[in-house]
């Protein structure tokens, strides 16, 4: 005799019928105070995510009790923000640790089908100027398109225990490479190298090098530290300055590329996720790499929307002070070449 056997849904058994959850939940029933200090975002921020990802949430499920759209993007956000799985944000939304794990892998996975859509350089020639305008504003550096560095972000040991991602400090980390404009939005972000590989060779082997090389504009460049060769498409720091016209040109460039140091302590702050307090993100590299690409585009969306949080404190575990590179010498005769016009035209 067969034994039929039920699909039972897991909130179900943990909660029973009468939880109440956050399928029955509405956000106007709460303020926004209370969605800032739970989610981090405000209620118009979260109804424009809800209408910019519901296509992607509500794809068909055989579960008897499918979690809303709302539901996921709330879950997702409780996750990015407070960086834990734990009873808090379980009690808030109402779902079980399973359910919640599920929401954000498909949060996660929407916001990375649409990073090109809010992550990319400008194209027309008017938004190109700008971006140098912005810039030049700054500090007084002319020609500049973006600043671009590396930043690791700490993972669990890959199951392989892969010693690919042991960076210098002996940790399991990804190592990322971005590029923001003025304001700190993210015009590229590359989440997935291995913590082990040095700055320089993520950016030789990034696409963002293959860009610059064969598509975009040849006449500005990007700032990077002393961790990268320069390039006629990458200004660098001199190393040991020696004229007043190498000095000031050391100092702007120190000014304008700490916005990118400052955009990563803005990402970490917002997306408690990334910022280790909690510990490693727990997840493959591959999973993991989404998650951060995935908080990248909501940092982007975010200050599309003013939600700008440079002026606020920041809060809880500060990332380690990166260590000291060896000073990058350029072979390349025509990027000195550039580099030495910049220092007489604008510097002397």
């Amino acid at each position: 005799m067969a034994v039929p056997i039920a699909v039972l849904d897991c909130d179900l058994l943990l909660y029973g019928r009468g939880h109440r959850t956050l399928d029955r939940f509405k956000l106007e029933d709460v303020t926004d105070e209370y969605l800032v200090s739970t989610y981090g975002f405000p209620r118009q921020f979260i109804c424009y995510l809800v209408d910019l990802l519901g296509a992607s949430l509500s794809r068909p499920t055989q579960r008897s009790r499918a979690i809303s759209p709302e539901t996921q993007v709330l879950a997702a956000l409780g996750f990015y923000t407070s960086g834990s799985f734990q009873t808090r944000m379980g009690d808030a939304i109402g779902i079980s640790q399973a359910s919640m794990s599920r929401c954000v892998a498909n949060v996660t996975e929407a916001l990375v089908e649409r990073a090109p859509q809010f992550i990319h350089f400008p194209e027309d020639e008017a938004a190109v100027q700008s971006l140098k305008d912005d810039f030049y504003a700054l500090a007084g550096m002319p020609g500049v398109l973006g600043v671009v560095d590396c930043t690791h972000v700490a993972i669990k040991a890959p199951n392989a225990e892969d010693l690919s991602y042991v960076n210098r400090k002996g940790l399991h980390s990804l190592n990322c490479l971005m590029v923001c404009d003025a304001r700190g939005a993210l015009l590229s972000a590359e989440t997935h190298w291995p913590g082990s590989m040095p700055d320089c060779t993520v950016l030789q082997q990034a696409a963002l090098t293959s860009q610059f090389e064969t598509e975009l504009h040849k006449d500005g460049w990007l700032l990077g530290d002393s961790s990268f060769f320069l390039r006629t498409w990458l200004m660098t720091p001199l190393h040991i300055p020696e004229t007043p016209a190498e000095y000031r040109y050391n100092m702007a460039h120190s000014a304008t590329h700490n916005i990118i140091e400052r955009t990563f302590r803005t990402i970490r702050s917002r997306f408690r996720c990334l910022d280790g307090s909690k510990g490693t993100l727990q997840y493959s590299p591959e999973k993991s790499s989404h998650i951060i690409l995935a908080c990248c585009v909501l940092h982007n969306i975010s200050l599309q929307h003013g939600l700008d949080v440079w002026s606020a404190p920041a809060a809880g575990h500060a990332e380690p002070p990166e260590e000291e590179y060896e000073q990058m010498e350029s072979m390349d005769s025509e990027a000195c070449r550039i580099r030495q016009e910049l220092l007489l035209t604008h510097f002397s």
